[in-house]
C-alpha cells in the first residue's frame, strides 16, 4: 500500500497486470486443497471481474484483457466509433443526444446494464431527432426509432445510389438495438427476469456510437 502511495501511473499499472497474470496463469490452476491453503475467497475469473468493474467505476482508462492492461482508447471500436461519436454530439442541437450518451457511458462504469441499454436507445433516437430538426424535416414528437429511421431514409439522408445497401443497413438499425432494449432494457422487469451481462450492454454503446457516426457524417454529407 504504500509502494503504490508513491507509485508513477505506469508502475502501477504494471504492478497490477503482473499481479493479475498470476491470478489469471498460476492461481487458475490451484486444486481445492490449495485454494484452502491459501484462504482465496475468489476465483480468478470473479477477480479479474471485480478489477475491470473498479476501473470502469473510477473512469479509469484500462482494462486486463487476455494477460495484459490495456487502454480502451487503443481499442479500435474505441477509437473509429465512441470517441468521434462523442466529438460529433458535442455541437449545438445535439445537446440532448450527448446528454443521453453520456448517461449511457456513466450506467455502464457504474455496472448498471439495463439502464445503460434504455439510455443508448434515447441516445439513438435523440440524434435522429437532432438531425430532423437541423434539416426541417417534420416528425411527431413521441415518435420512436422505427418511426424515425422512416422519416430520414424518405428525406434522402442516404445517398439514392446506395439505396439498396441502406435498406438493408436501415433495416438492421430498426430490429438490431431496438430489439435488444425490448428484451433486455427497461426498469419493468419480472422479478425473475435475466441480468443483462456486461458485454451486451458493451454491443449496445459500441452499436449506438457508430450508429451516431453514420448519421452524422451522413448529415454533413448533405450540407
Amino acid at each position: 500500500m504504500q509502494w503504490f502511495g508513491h507509485a508513477s501511473t505506469d508502475d502501477a499499472l504494471d504492478m497490477i497486470e503482473l499481479s493479475f497474470r498470476v491470478i489469471d496463469r498460476v492461481i487458475r490452476d490451484y486444486n481445492e486443497y490449495e485454494r484452502r491453503d491459501e484462504r482465496l475467497k475468489q476465483s480468478p475469473d470473479d477477480a479479474i471481474n471485480e478489477l475491470n468493474t473498479r476501473f470502469r467505476e473510477h473512469a479509469v482508462g484500462f482494462q486486463f484483457v487476455d494477460g495484459s492492461i490495456i487502454r480502451i482508447d487503443s481499442q479500435f471500436v474505441h477509437a473509429e466509433a465512441v470517441k468521434p461519436a462523442l466529438a460529433l454530439l458535442g455541437v449545438a442541437g445535439f445537446e440532448k443526444a450527448s446528454e443521453d450518451f453520456h448517461l449511457a457511458h456513466q450506467h455502464y462504469r457504474e455496472g448498471k446494464h439495463k439502464d445503460c441499454i434504455v439510455a443508448c436507445q434515447r441516445a439513438f433516437e435523440s440524434t435522429l431527432k437532432a438531425v430532423c430538426t437541423s434539416r426541417r424535416w417534420s416528425f411527431n414528437r413521441g415518435d420512436r426509432a422505427t418511426e424515425l429511421i422512416k422519416v430520414v431514409h424518405r428525406e434522402g439522408l442516404f445517398p439514392s445510389y446506395l439505396e439498396t445497401g441502406f435498406d438493408t443497413y436501415v433495416a438492421m438499425l430498426k430490429t438490431g438495438l431496438p430489439e435488444i432494449r425490448n428484451n433486455a432494457g427497461g426498469h419493468e422487469d419480472a422479478p425473475d427476469a435475466p441480468t443483462v451481462p456486461s458485454y451486451i450492454a458493451s454491443y449496445a454503446l459500441h452499436m449506438t456510437a457508430t450508429n451516431v457516426v453514420m448519421l452524422c457524417d451522413a448529415l454533413k454529407a448533405l450540407r
